[in-house]
């Protein structure tokens, strides 16, 4: 099949952000399949090109297959206008790449959500049917997080119902995307449920451990390794320390990785407050993050204590935690709080907090400094739920059969459309 995967912040495993497309369009290309990968320049990602916009644009070849990536910046520290021109451009170039070239299948992958507008023209102007995929519900979670204008949230919704009712097909993170499908219109013979994966091979107790000049060999180092914004929530974090310092304890490093509209003001509050057992690090590649995890005791989740969040949402860290084999501390409630609990059939991997509770988020982390020997084993049990629940290269192979899938109705609507 001829695919377009239509994904703006695409990355490379060279990258500081999530990877899922990547072993996707890789997966399908080793299955024979033409796969050309359209993107635009997000901050942090690597697309493994370095050749110069032609333009406005560049492509080459990368692990089989072809990425054409567009000069069009975004990034999370930008603000919501900004970001909102920088998906619009995009969704402008790839409805001229899709309508350009003859594909047989287009995969739209959200967010943000105008990626579905390319896929809308391909169907409705050239009979190209395509595969949505629901990374992000919008505009269920920017409504639960609120500040965002009623008439974006209105077109937003627009946009949902049209991919949902006309997707051939519908691949969501979790059960609770699913269901956002199924309530906007997808049928629910065309709705599946792919996760995110662990990179068993990019992190592991294979990997060399790096831990950086700031964690003291006797510190128990926590990190959290994602995005900075007002999503995350990662002022609890800092209540946390603030809890640990005031009660005496000196045996736990907290370190934050990476970047976002909230991380400045972070900083100094960190300063301001007297935080010495917080640390921060710019945004890592994911083969340098491996390293840290491999070198730190702990992984840290946290989001804003958004109720949206407990079955919304399928976090990128928590996997590559798993996979790292590093027990979890959460606070996202809902399936997080199972898979960390074990309540899904596998061993305890970590401690699950009540959203917004410092006080439990600073009890976790004295608990763990305080039973090395029961973290280590909850160490161990999620590198051993990663191997059995969450390798990627099984979850790819899902991903691909539902794309093959579609294959012959694709054919006979191309025929239909002729």
């Amino acid at each position: 099949m001829r695919l377009l995967y239509l994904h703006q912040h695409y990355s490379g495993p060279e990258g500081t952000t999530a990877t899922r497309s990547h072993a996707l369009a890789t997966a399908l290309a080793a299955r024979g399949h033409e796969v050309t990968l359209a993107c635009g320049r997000y901050d942090g990602a690597v697309t493994g090109l370095d050749g110069v916009f032609r333009q406005g644009r560049r492509e080459g070849r990368v692990r089989g297959f072809r990425v054409v990536e567009h000069d069009i910046r975004c990034g999370n520290a930008m603000g919501f206008a900004a970001r909102s021109a920088a998906f619009l451009r995009f969704a402008g170039r790839a409805t001229h790449l899709a309508l350009a070239e003859p594909f047989d299948l287009v995969i739209a992958s959200s967010t943000p959500l105008t990626v579905v507008l390319p896929a809308l023209a391909a169907r409705r102007l050239r009979g190209t049917p395509f595969l949505f995929e629901i990374r992000d519900p919008w505009p269920e979670l920017p409504r639960a997080m609120g500040g965002v204008p009623a008439p974006a949230l209105a077109a937003m919704a627009g946009m949902a119902n049209a991919a949902c009712r006309q997707a051939a097909a519908v691949v969501a993170l979790s059960e609770g995307m699913a269901q956002t499908a199924l309530v906007r219109g997808a049928a629910r013979d065309r709705v599946h449920v792919v996760p995110n994966g662990c990179d068993l091979d990019l992190f592991g107790p294979h990997i060399p451990a790096w831990r950086p000049a700031e964690a003291a060999p006797w510190e128990m180092l926590a990190v959290y390794a994602g995005a900075h914004g007002r999503a995350n929530g990662l002022d609890q974090l800092l209540d946390a320390a603030a809890l640990l310092l005031a009660r005496g304890e000196a045996r736990i490093r907290l370190l934050l990785v990476g970047e976002g509209s909230e991380k400045q003001r972070l900083q100094e509050a960190a300063v301001q407050r007297g935080l010495h057992n917080v640390s921060f690090l710019p945004p890592l590649g994911k083969r340098k993050l491996a390293t840290l995890l491999a070198g730190a005791q702990a992984g840290l989740h946290c989001l804003a204590p958004v109720g949206a969040f407990a079955e919304w949402t399928a976090p990128n860290k928590l996997m590559d935690y798993l996979a790292a084999g590093l027990p979890v501390i959460s606070n996202l409630p809902g399936h997080g709080a199972r898979l960390l609990s074990g309540a899904e059939g596998a061993g305890a991997c970590g401690i699950p907090v009540p959203p917004g509770d410092t006080a439990a988020l600073a009890e976790a982390l004295g608990w763990m400094a305080t039973n090395p020997s029961l973290r280590l084993a909850m160490g161990r049990a999620a590198r051993e739920q990663a191997v059995r629940r969450w390798d990627r290269r099984l979850l790819a192979h899902d991903f691909v059969g539902i794309v093959e899938s579609l294959a012959e109705p694709a054919a006979e609507e191309a025929l239909l459309a002729a």
